[in-house]
């Protein structure tokens, strides 16, 4: 990716048809993105078109499921119900080796998986994944199948790490172990058979908030170097009245009354200024320098305004950016077992592979 570039794709996540003619895509231009706090009314999921099909099914499925929110949920209730959503559906999950250590690193104790592709014995580049799931959900066995994908279409190896969660703790605690963890990578490279001088961070949903952010602190403490961020939909923001926020605010399987919820568990508000935390609040001056970065987004998310706003700060600030906007896809759409099948997730997930696998082939 050039420098100071930025590149808008609105790939189409429609599924091919039954005559082996793939949906049209939808109309590639951003939906009122100029003032990210117009306010708009809430859309209807089950008549909007703008959702891929069998999505729409899936949400369907959810909605009606008559389930409590998730918000109201005693943490540990709620994440059972995204382990259960994972689980519902048979995924592949071979051809790659997984191994489990604790490191310690700056006097914090953090768990990590390592994942390679099976039987590649040499030195291979390496990316670190922060989970998703609002800093409260998520672990390893519910995002395995989507850091095989990764690791499988880039040839490169994945730690995972396995930080701790809110809101048994609270920030930055989380951010701390995953600067810690990226640091003891670049450090103990040759143990685990990478090269740490091909390094990348990456995550999904507020994964990719602490995969930002670790790229700040390291670009601000002096390293370690980072050669690309592969931010997917991420939480850059703590702003709940966006346009994407107000139309997308239920239903739609992030809620906003989610996001809330999972920022009060993670941070105190007088915090949530702060640029490791929002990302999106850091000037220009102080994105500069970061390595380059694609961020995906999906059209029908409350996170999706945030997400693009902040590709398009760092291009400001001459980042290399690429920016795409998967349409008719909802949040987590790479991340969920359910929704794993379709041609455009699968695309989307090729893509972000194959630019880990260009930028880390690089010197």
């Amino acid at each position: 990716m050039k420098h100071s570039i930025i590149l808008l794709i609105a790939l189409s996540a429609f599924t091919a048809c039954s005559d082996g003619n793939a949906s049209k895509p939808e109309n590639d231009q951003p939906k009122d993105n100029v003032n990210m706090n117009k306010t708009t009314t809430v859309a209807d999921y089950a008549t909007d078109p703008n959702i891929e099909s069998q999505t729409k099914e899936f949400l369907k499925a959810l909605n009606g499921g008559g389930g409590k929110p998730l918000e109201t949920l005693p943490p540990a209730d709620a994440r059972k119900v995204l382990e259960g959503a994972q689980t519902s559906v048979k995924v592949e999950d071979g051809d790659v080796e997984i191994g489990e250590r604790t490191i310690q690193q700056d006097g914090l104790s953090v768990k990590l998986y390592t994942i390679r592709p099976t039987g590649q014995a040499g030195v291979l580049p390496v990316f670190l994944f922060f989970h998703g799931g609002g800093w409260v959900l998520g672990d390893f066995p519910t995002h395995k199948r989507l850091v095989r994908d990764l690791v499988l279409h880039s040839g490169a190896t994945c730690v995972f790490v396995e930080y701790s969660r809110s809101p048994e703790v609270r920030y930055p605690v989380a951010l701390n172990e995953c600067y810690a963890a990226t640091k003891w990578v670049a450090e103990h490279a040759a143990e685990l058979k990478v090269d740490g001088k091909r390094m990348a961070v990456a995550g999904n949903s507020a994964g990719g908030n602490l995969a930002a952010a670790v790229a700040l602190m390291a670009k601000d403490r002096k390293g370690p170097a980072l050669k690309f961020q592969l931010l997917l939909w991420p939480v850059t923001d703590a702003d709940f009245e966006t346009v994407s926020y107000n139309e997308y605010a239920t239903d739609r399987f992030l809620t906003k009354n989610m996001m809330i919820w999972f920022w009060d568990s993670y941070i105190n508000k007088e915090q949530r200024r702060e640029i490791y935390a929002a990302p999106l609040q850091a000037t220009t001056e102080q994105l500069a320098g970061l390595p380059p970065a694609l961020v995906q987004t999906a059209e029908n998310d409350v996170l999706r305004d945030e997400g693009e706003a902040y590709a398009r700060k760092m291009n400001a600030a001459g980042v290399g950016v690429a920016l795409v906007r998967m349409q008719g896809m909802i949040h987590d759409y790479g991340l969920l077992n359910p929704l794993a099948p379709l041609t455009g997730v699968q695309s989307a997930l090729r893509y972000a592979a194959s630019e880990l696998k260009f930028v880390l082939s690089q010197p």
